[in-house]
């Protein structure tokens, strides 16, 4: 079973998650993980060290690639090319660098939200214009907007920024409506890049269906940004993969520029080749851990902050949070932070169907999520 490291343990790490608020306030905003590196990731690590392997990356070693696509293969049914896979610093990067070469300067690109907020600032960093279409919210669950992703596209937007599963309200999309998105797509000549870095945190009993997968019409037209940066929590290590899975889309890949690929962290390249090949009973029990983590989230809030409601996904460790009953305004994480020394992500930044909401980040000991509760339960009272 995976287990975080102790508090005295976090509290030595450098990253952001610890370094960004005073050690009085609990930090479960950011996407990384209070849990041990993968014992298999680590002894790589290491022995790049002890070799003083420390060099540059390079962008023709296909291990990485590799082990993804073995790895999508087993999990997921679909096995892409290795041959057509590309590497860069992160996903982040895979987007910008897709959306300046599949559209052009000024062109819509519809995003979802409530969604990972980055997603507002690359779009207009690569050139483009971001077209909102919500997703569509029944108060039990979310789902996407077909029809209005059709109408956008249809008003002139180029193509669509998917986020696949979605950040922050963990919807897995099913195949069928990712077969239907690609076929709108396809009849107004668009495109789709599909981020699923979140893919391989699929809880248990659900099944993740890639874009590139479901047609010959996604293939044509899509790229999916792919890492193990959540998975195994490799962020800091800077390595992602730009994938495609048809000779038009390959060709498109050969005529990125060279320092694209360049960028990448040669630690990254190790660490992802070994995460996706020799952790997968980490990634599992990790899974589990996390899917404990939202049971035991919804009991505590249900018995100690009546009214908050627990958006439930069935992806990442990211918890989606309907606080708008607490009366803590637009913003409830702000009131969070100051009132109860937790950190929360900000309901807003994700959109303006965050409002009233809150994110928050369960890859944690079960102990830091009683702790949280009980703050805001205090907080509220």
């Amino acid at each position: 079973m995976t287990t975080a490291d102790d508090m005295p343990a976090l509290r030595r790490r450098t990253s952001a998650k610890w370094r960004t608020y005073p050690r009085d306030v609990l930090p479960m905003f950011v996407a990384e993980m209070d849990f041990p590196t993968p014992p298999a990731i680590k002894e790589a690590l290491q022995n790049a060290i002890e070799n003083s392997d420390t060099g540059y990356a390079t962008s023709t070693d296909r291990g990485a690639a590799e082990a993804f696509a073995d790895f999508a293969a087993q999990r997921w049914g679909w096995r892409p090319d290795p041959a057509r896979i590309s590497y860069t610093t992160d996903v982040s990067v895979v987007i910008v660098e897709s959306l300046r070469r599949l559209m052009a300067p000024g062109d819509g690109v519809i995003i979802t939200p409530p969604v990972y907020p980055p997603f507002f600032d690359l779009v207009v960093e690569a050139g483009g214009r971001v077209v909102e279409v919500p997703l569509l919210d029944d108060a039990a669950s979310y789902r996407l907007d077909l029809p209005g992703i059709d109408a956008a596209l249809r008003a002139g937007a180029r193509g669509v920024l998917l986020c696949n599963p979605h950040n922050p309200v963990g919807l897995v999309h099913s195949r069928e409506e990712l077969e239907r998105l690609s076929e709108i797509v396809a009849e107004h000549d668009g495109f789709v890049v599909s981020d699923e870095i979140h893919a391989p945190l699929t809880h248990h009993g659900t099944e993740f269906t890639p874009y590139l997968s479901v047609s010959d019409a996604a293939r044509q037209h899509g790229v999916a940004a792919e890492s193990g940066s959540k998975a195994f929590n490799l962020a800091g290590l800077k390595t992602a993969l730009f994938v495609v899975d048809s000779e038009p889309m390959a060709r498109w890949l050969e005529h990125l520029p060279e320092e694209v690929a360049n960028r990448t962290g040669s630690f990254g390249l190790l660490a992802t080749r070994e995460g996706f090949r020799d952790s997968l009973d980490w990634l599992d029990e990790t899974i589990t851990a996390i899917q404990d983590n939202t049971e035991l989230l919804e009991r505590e809030v249900s018995e100690k902050l009546p009214g908050v409601v627990v958006r439930r996904g069935h992806a990442t460790y990211l918890a989606w949070l309907d606080m708008r009953a607490l009366g803590w305004g637009d913003d409830p994480a702000a009131y969070a932070l100051e009132h109860a020394g937790v950190a929360l992500s900000n309901g807003p930044m994700f959109g303006d169907a965050g409002k009233g909401f809150a994110r928050m980040n369960l890859a944690c000991a079960p102990e830091t999520v009683v702790e949280a509760v009980d703050r805001l339960s205090r907080a509220a009272h």
